[in-house]
């Protein structure tokens, strides 16, 4: 089959563009793919924009649907192993919202033209970014610009634009490389010329910026314990106090008289400890005693905890009932500061998996609660933080990330507001097996080091764990599957980047611009039909 009848066809051009995403994706992509994995669909696109007018009404839904279904099945497929549900949900739901987001491109393109049509489709895109930052079904994972999160060189001034940048990057690149391909001989250079400035100007802005970022000497030693628990045959069977001994042996084994923080994964006390019993529970006394040997430590771990209401007290919308009695209670994936002669410091895990840790839309999916699994350990729809807490003491104050949160940048972004010049990420990723589900997790932490110019202390239960400098640059990675303990001074950082101080700018204007575009499509569409 000839090249020109190869892009020509609309069934293959849907195999490509995913196949593209793929490989360009972290951990193991070709980043600078991304800067083409588009322009397939574009064709399609345009394709059926041209049989449209004449008369031959294709639809542009069904190619779409395939490709990026493709694009969230090839890239998240190892969901399965930590929920099936919540794999399905993640691969089709996404694509559909994606589709809805290209659809409406499309329409915008034959309703308003060329210029205003492709304008729309890098607004469009962000801002249903922005909107799955924050909702029911919210799932980031694949928003664009995460795709340089293994290429974190090319991408340094994330310090001002977020991930959201990259996303506008990618879109707009090929486009231009699009019209590149397409143009007349006397329009062809135009594009090309714009093409080479939309790579090579960010590309340049980076190094610009990367060699001129500084860290602030203030060093802190801090140790990372990775226990390598399997989560699904060893971490929730009961012998918890065996795990925290383990725990305890592997940081006693590199601390020094330096040491000032100890980060431990999540969920590394799994069995469940209540809130009226914290002070007097077994193993908070054993961390305590470690402690005792170490006064100047500060031990930063991961728990499953438990909240019992008292009677007449206000119950939360994840509150559950006692099978076998009165009473009611919540359930939290949460992380605890520990600090020798101070008070015990918490935070509950604030962005749940959801269809993993949160049913969404519980009025409506509430009866498939038993079909999910909780990555800490516990079924069902857990209690969280309607705001993120940092950990206070001494020089350091940390941002105790847990798991998924790691993926939000302006949420880290609240850590960063209200104080932490640390970062440390408590993830349990053996749920996902030996897949490229953890290598990914780890990549992502990379770019909130550049958006926020914070080290990153990251204690992966089964692996990665690592450190991560302000550049978004990986230290002493930890092996895959093995138990291991690493040490490190990293830098402290009080400065807020722009991208701490405004957020998430891009994806609100996006937002913006996207329902003025809407508003006006709908009422176009409306008068035609008059």
């Amino acid at each position: 089959m000839q090249l020109s009848k190869l892009y020509r066809n609309k069934w293959l051009l849907s195999l490509a563009s995913p196949f593209l995403l793929l490989l360009a994706w972290p951990a193991a992509g070709f980043a600078p793919l991304l800067f083409i994995a588009f322009l397939p669909l574009l064709q399609i696109e345009d394709l059926i924009t041209q049989e449209k007018k004449s008369q031959n009404k294709a639809n542009v839904f069904i190619p779409a649907y395939l490709a990026f279904v493709l694009f969230n099945l090839l890239t998240t497929w190892w969901i399965w192993y930590a929920s099936p549900f919540g794999m399905f949900g993640a691969v089709f739901a996404n694509a559909l919202l994606m589709t809805i987001v290209f659809i409406a491109f499309h329409q915008t393109r034959l309703q308003f033209g060329n210029f205003i049509g492709y304008l729309s489709l890098p607004l469009y895109w962000m801002g249903f970014e922005f909107f799955h930052m924050d909702w029911d079904l919210t799932w980031p994972w694949l928003n664009l610009g995460n795709g340089f999160a293994a290429w974190a060189n090319m991408v340094q001034w994330y310090e001002y634009t977020g991930t959201q940048g990259g996303t506008l990057w990618i879109l707009t690149t090929n486009i231009a490389v699009f019209h590149a391909i397409k143009a007349t001989r006397e329009e062809k250079s135009k594009w090309v010329y714009a093409s080479f400035g939309l790579v090579t100007i960010p590309l340049l802005l980076s190094a610009l910026i990367y060699l001129n970022v500084t860290e602030n000497k203030r060093p802190v030693e801090i140790v990372v314990v990775q226990p390598n628990i399997d989560p699904y045959n060893e971490k929730f069977s009961g012998n918890s106090r065996e795990q925290l001994e383990k725990i305890l042996r592997l940081a006693a084994g590199k601390i020094t008289p330096a040491t000032r923080l100890v980060v431990c994964p999540e969920t590394a006390l799994p069995d469940g400890i209540w809130n009226e019993e914290i002070n007097e529970h077994p193993q908070i006394l054993r961390i305590q005693d470690f402690l005792n040997q170490s006064p100047d430590i500060r031990f930063l771990t991961g728990l499953s905890y438990y909240k019992l209401f008292l009677p007449g007290e206000p119950l939360s919308e994840t509150a559950r009932a006692f099978m076998d009695g009165p009473g009611h209670f919540d359930a939290y994936n949460a992380a605890i500061h520990i600090q020798k002669d101070n008070p015990f410091q918490f935070h509950y895990k604030g962005r749940l998996v959801p269809g993993v840790e949160k049913m969404p839309f519980p009025a409506v999916f509430g009866y498939l609660e038993n079909f999910a699994i909780d990555l800490g350990g516990t079924a069902g729809s857990l209690g969280s933080n309607v705001e993120p807490n940092v950990f206070t003491g001494d020089s350091i104050v940390a941002a105790p990330v847990i798991c998924y949160e790691s993926v939000y940048g302006d949420y880290i972004g609240e850590y960063v507001r209200k104080g932490a010049n640390l970062i440390c990420i408590m993830t349990n990723d053996g749920w996902w097996k030996d897949t490229p589900g953890y290598r990914q997790h780890c990549q992502y932490a990379r770019l909130r080091a550049i958006e926020h110019r914070r080290s990153i202390a990251r204690s992966a239960n089964t692996g990665i764990s690592c450190f991560i400098n302000q550049k978004g640059e990986i230290q002493q990675a930890t092996g895959w599957w093995q138990d291991d303990c690493i040490r490190a001074n990293l830098n402290l950082n009080n400065n807020l980047t722009f991208y701490s101080h405004y957020g998430d700018l891009w994806g609100i204007s996006s937002a913006f611009l996207s329902l003025f575009l809407l508003t006006a499509l709908m009422v176009a569409a409306g008068r035609s039909r008059l």
